[in-house]
């Protein structure tokens, strides 16, 4: 293993944490707009009171991962930068949007009408992002995001067509279920009130039948969609246990839930869409952007990289005991 696979390792960790905590944060959006019934705004009030303290400081990870890319994977960068711009400069907007939406949703103006129109705003740009962040992905693992085009080709062709496909559209379908999900789970655990409680129970377990579908779908797109990924995912020595695992994380995650162990069931839900990114990831090593550009191909100069690791390891120093003791404070139980 090189260090430019060691820092390829580290970029997916941090994408792996900010989708099971800042997706957690989508997810939370989308149930605030789905809210309903005679609860539906203390399912708003639990939902904004579980996100407030740690939704800025969930965005690090996507913010390190970035970073990590750029810095260590600079033609990797360039290529998703252009070719993909108009997805992620949407996804860059509504993550903006959402976190301006939710602070003067519930810090903000007074009045009813005010506070609604923002509310809605942070709810419909939790919904957007995630399906474009999907679909982010799904063009990367269909191999769309190739090497240079001739230049009389048509714009559509080079930067709409690569994510615009039925594939890609599959996977941003399953990145908005998966955070659902998520969100609901860990909601379960949020509130403090029964009836709360049973309200993003019922939901959990919808969301998780749904993701089932969801999965199913893309698994039968990616045939044509992205066959190398798909091969990966079914002749690779991996491939066998990792369903195995992903199934037994699937079914407790639901049993977890049916039986009301809501803490058993996030470690589940956690681990269920982990090994689902994981899976994705080592499908399509060793290229960091299928079909041509591998990890070593797209590293920068071996000096960048070792600079990069000392960085690394000096900011984990002040960002991991920081985000622990952010948790602790904002989200651990209090004891007697």
């Amino acid at each position: 293993m090189t260090l430019a696979d060691i820092l390829a390792a580290v970029v997916f960790v941090a994408l792996n944490a900010y989708a099971v905590l800042g997706g957690a944060d989508f997810g939370g959006g989308v149930w605030a707009l789905l809210a309903g019934g005679l609860r539906k705004e203390r399912q708003r009030d639990l939902i904004a009171h579980a996100i407030g303290p740690v939704w800025e400081a969930n965005h690090v990870w996507l913010i390190l991962a970035i970073v990590l890319l750029f810095t260590g994977f600079p033609a990797a960068f360039a290529r998703l930068g252009i070719l993909l711009h108009i997805p992620l400069s949407l996804v860059l907007i509504g993550i903006v949007l959402r976190g301006s939406a939710f602070t003067f949703w519930r810090y903000g103006g007074e009045a009813d009408a005010q506070q609604r129109r923002w509310g809605v705003t942070f709810a419909v740009a939790s919904l957007i992002t995630p399906v474009l962040l999907g679909i982010t992905v799904g063009a990367v693992a269909s191999g769309a995001v190739s090497g240079p085009r001739a230049p009389d080709t048509v714009f559509f062709a080079v930067y709409v067509a690569p994510w615009l496909t039925p594939f890609a559209l599959s996977v941003g379908l399953f990145a908005l279920v998966a955070f659902a999900f998520l969100a609901a789970v860990y909601l379960t655990l949020e509130a403090e009130d029964t009836e709360l409680r049973e309200d993003f129970r019922r939901r959990a377990l919808s969301a998780g039948v749904a993701l089932l579908g969801a999965a199913l779908l893309v698994l039968a797109l990616s045939g044509v969609g992205a066959p190398r990924v798909r091969a990966g995912l079914i002749l690779a020595p991996w491939a066998v246990p990792l369903h195995l695992v992903t199934g037994v994380a699937a079914v407790a995650a639901l049993v977890a839930l049916w039986q009301r162990r809501y803490g058993a069931a996030r470690v589940a839900a956690a681990a269920l869409v982990s090994l689902i990114l994981w899976g994705w990831g080592l499908s399509q090593y060793p290229y960091i952007l299928p079909p041509d550009l591998t990890v070593t191909g797209a590293a920068a100069p071996a000096a960048t990289l070792r600079l990069l690791v000392g960085a690394l390891a000096l900011g984990a120093v002040v960002l991991l005991p920081s985000l622990y003791y952010l948790f602790r404070v904002f989200k651990g139980r209090p004891t007697a």
